[in-house]
């Protein structure tokens, strides 16, 4: 078996009281910590040391430390991070862990992540505040019956954590009604988040993050990343940064994203910190798949060598001068015939589509540019993130 490894980043509620005091004893983590606590204008050091539970819990404290942790985190494990992009099969973040890998991709900066998470928080606390609304985690029962009942009492489904998970979000008189009905042997655990995330309720949230985004500059990942809306595999900046907007009223599909990481073979999935709950789910759903949990720094020179072990060439070729078109999931391509006809290609223009046994998905050439090779035919199976076209970008040198 060729070893596979994907890097993942945790949401809100993955912090704890005094998680970071290990971490700020380097003083070089603690000086690119206080960085990007500047970016973000708080001060994350005392959050992530001194404050209670309660007051890490506001939406607005909460993201901003989850996100600068992973990123320094992830320096600290890949000091070098441009000698082993090539080596990591894939990244995916749970919601606002999204943030966290789209900067750990390098789709956009480290600054950039802070000042989005930052907005993200503060638009996500406020629109929370308008309507009395919360979340509840359904454990167990029969899937349908569960997914039944939520739909029946006007809930969202907004985490779909795969088997025996599922959060249900709306207001606190609909989550009430629902408590009552519950469905047949299920255990209902009421969250400790400010709102409906990830609902409809959330869509102020995501007009504000809108505009904002109209100012960041993005790249394409240096590895393939999962997106928390449907579990493909998205190589455009700019749609990495559309999605992550998105996804902020949108139900997190987890149980997706850990599909597609099946359909690429995944052996080892290590979780930044703080770290935990993934690797948790990881275990119940992927048996069989090594997790790694990393959480405090003592563990850095095991997590390298987790790494070492289960790191191997992607196949993503990311030269600079060349612009890849690749599969968004595993499935048959299905080459578009007048696409085949060209040498040059415009953005958007269709090349294909891939056929899975729930959907096809269309395949566009976001960029555009010269055709240097197509790297697939007609009816070849494609794997999530398997690069299909190689283009030379219109204008590049």
């Amino acid at each position: 078996m060729v070893p596979v490894l994907v890097i993942v980043a945790p949401g809100q509620g993955a912090q704890s009281p005094g998680f970071l005091t290990p971490w700020l004893e380097d003083p070089v983590f603690a000086a690119r910590f206080a960085w990007l606590s500047s970016v973000a204008g708080l001060d994350l050091a005392h959050y992530g040391t001194e404050a209670d539970a309660e007051t890490i819990r506001d939406t607005r404290i909460a993201q901003p430390l989850l996100v600068a942790t992973g990123l320094v985190a992830a320096l600290r494990l890949f000091p070098h991070p441009g000698d082993f992009f090539d080596r990591i099969g894939a990244v995916a973040g749970h919601s606002v862990g999204e943030i966290g890998v789209a900067a750990g991709a390098r789709a956009i900066t480290a600054e950039q992540a802070m000042v989005l998470v930052r907005e993200r928080g503060n638009a996500m606390a406020e629109a929370a505040a308008t309507t009395a609304t919360g979340m509840t985690a359904v454990l167990g029962g029969d899937r349908e019956e569960v997914l039944a009942a939520i739909e029946r009492h006007g809930l969202t489904a907004a985490n779909d954590n795969g088997p025996g998970q599922i959060v249900a979000a709306g207001t606190l008189e609909q989550l009430a009604a629902f408590k009552d009905d519950a469905p047949a042997k299920a255990r209902l655990m009421p969250l400790s988040v400010a709102g409906a995330f990830h609902t409809h309720h959330m869509q102020p949230a995501v007009a504000h993050l809108e505009t904002l985004a109209r100012a960041v500059s993005t790249h394409d990942p240096r590895t393939r990343v999962i997106s928390n809306r449907d579990g493909q595999v998205v190589h455009d900046g700019r749609e990495v940064l559309a999605r992550i907007i998105g996804q902020i009223a949108s139900p997190v599909r987890w149980d997706l994203c850990m599909e597609t990481m099946a359909d690429l073979g995944v052996t080892g999935v290590l979780e930044m910190p703080p770290a935990g709950t993934l690797t948790g789910i990881i275990k119940r759903a992927l048996p069989g798949v090594e997790t790694f949990a990393l959480k405090t720094p003592d563990q850095v020179d095991a997590a390298r060598e987790f790494c070492e072990k289960h790191g191997e060439a992607s196949g993503l070729d990311l030269t600079p001068t060349w612009r890849m078109v690749v599969s968004p999931a595993k499935g048959t391509f299905r080459l578009d015939a007048e696409a085949a006809e060209l040498d040059v290609l415009r953005a958007g223009a269709a090349i294909g589509a891939v056929a899975s046994l729930r959907d096809e998905i269309s395949v566009t050439a976001a960029h555009g540019g010269q055709v240097v090779e197509w790297l697939v035919e007609d009816g070849d199976p494609v794997a999530p993130g398997q690069p299909l076209l190689r283009l030379h970008p219109e204008g590049a040198a």
